[in-house]
């Protein structure tokens, strides 16, 4: 089953002149992959939709700004036409219709009901924002959704930690004073360092920081374990002050740039994917300049790195609300669901473990939807949720 709602907003952006470079070329890789998305009549979805007089308006524009806005972070797209509120109905409804009913082809395409799994006992929560910060004195503080925190040049509204800039004379008469963001299997959260860099941590990610940098010294962060998107404030910003990001065997500088870093306990090797600028993987034994949609590979045990060229989409789509998986093994695929879903997966049949899944899965769904996507393809045969135990058979 395509994501037909990703698609739908795409073209939404593109209608109102708010789509970006890099969303252009997703849109494209979207036409070349499932040519029948370049027949789909945008203008008769919004006449169609339009007639579901039903849905509450408000209601409905709440929901259109949580599912569209990829970026909480960023400002959001101008509301410059009515237009607009009609496009964005008519695109959360695209997720209650069917797929032929939206296409205006000469054959249409079926979409196959899901079928009904061997055994659910119960529905596995979604992720969600939610880390716990420890302080210099070790004592801790959770932040999750409804909980605010505020304490020095520290404020969390819940779903955000928030790093204000300090004083100056301050800053340079202080030691450094570290924090830890830790965040759990099944959360993410977002937090702008002192610097003003921007920092997503994935589910299962542990984030070391200082609470202020030093005027004239590298800022320097370390990346314990997990995985974090960073967005750094640039060094011109910081009479030139490098950034650091330390993570295992390896250390990342950069001048101001976007880069994303993977680095699990349970994973053989350490991978640094360059979106915007440049950067300087170093591991003592080997130095490497990445250019954007570069990735170095490094291997944990015997400390060899190599570079490959990667879809920065795919490598990035979990910060903007995406799995995005290329002929990515199963068994990868599921280490990915497990830290999100914060279950335990296990393969009864080891050979399935292996086979290539190729798709783009919105996070928002649930692991029922998304193991019965996986399922229809043929991938597996069945699966079964026990509690916070998934069985692949």
């Amino acid at each position: 089953m395509k994501d037909i709602f990703h698609i739908s907003k795409l073209i939404i952006k593109k209608r109102i002149k708010g789509i970006s470079d890099s969303e252009k070329l997703r849109l494209k890789e979207y036409h070349e992959n499932y040519p029948f998305t370049k027949n789909i009549d945008f203008e008769r979805l919004v006449e169609k939709t339009t007639e579901y007089s039903s849905i509450d308006k408000v209601t409905a524009w709440e929901a259109v700004l949580k599912k569209t806005n990829q970026n909480l972070h960023k400002t959001p797209v101008s509301i410059v036409k009515q237009n607009w509120f009609k496009y964005a109905v008519a695109a959360m409804v695209v997720l209650m219709v069917s797929l032929p009913f939206l296409l205006n082809t000469e054959n249409e395409t079926q979409i196959e009901t899901p079928a009904i799994v061997d055994a659910v006992e119960e529905e596995v929560i979604i992720g969600l924002d939610k880390a716990t910060l420890t302080l210099e004195d070790g004592s801790t503080v959770v932040l999750e959704k409804g909980q605010t925190y505020t304490i020095n040049n520290i404020q969390s509204n819940g779903v955000e930690i928030i790093y204000k800039p300090i004083d100056n004379a301050v800053r340079n008469n202080s030691k450094i004073v570290y924090n830890y963001l830790t965040i759990p299997r099944g959360g993410q959260y977002f937090i702008e360092l002192e610097d003003g860099t921007k920092v997503w941590l994935n589910s299962e990610s542990k984030l070391k920081y200082p609470i202020a940098f030093v005027e004239g010294q590298d800022r320097k962060v370390e990346l314990l374990y997990g995985e974090a998107y960073f967005d750094v404030s640039p060094s011109s910003n910081h009479d030139g002050s490098p950034f650091k990001v330390l993570s295992g065997a390896q250390e990342i500088e950069v001048l101001g740039t976007e880069f994303n870093v993977k680095a699990y306990h349970d994973e053989e090797y350490i991978y640094t994917t360059l979106v915007e600028g440049k950067v300087t993987v170093d591991n003592a034994i080997q130095k490497e300049v990445l250019k954007p949609s570069e990735q170095s590979v490094l291997s944990k045990e015997n400390k060899s790195m190599i570079i490959t060229e990667v879809d920065v989409y795919t490598e990035i789509s979990w910060k903007n609300g995406f799995f995005s998986f290329r002929k990515k093994p199963l068994k990868d695929i599921m280490k990915v669901l497990s830290r999100w879903y914060d279950v335990d997966i296990l393969f009864l049949n080891k050979e399935l473990e292996g086979g290539d899944f190729k798709g783009n899965l919105n996070k928002n769904q649930s692991l029922n939807e998304i193991l019965t996507i996986i399922k229809n393809t043929n991938y597996i045969n069945a699966y079964e949720i026990n509690k916070k135990t998934v069985l692949i058979k």
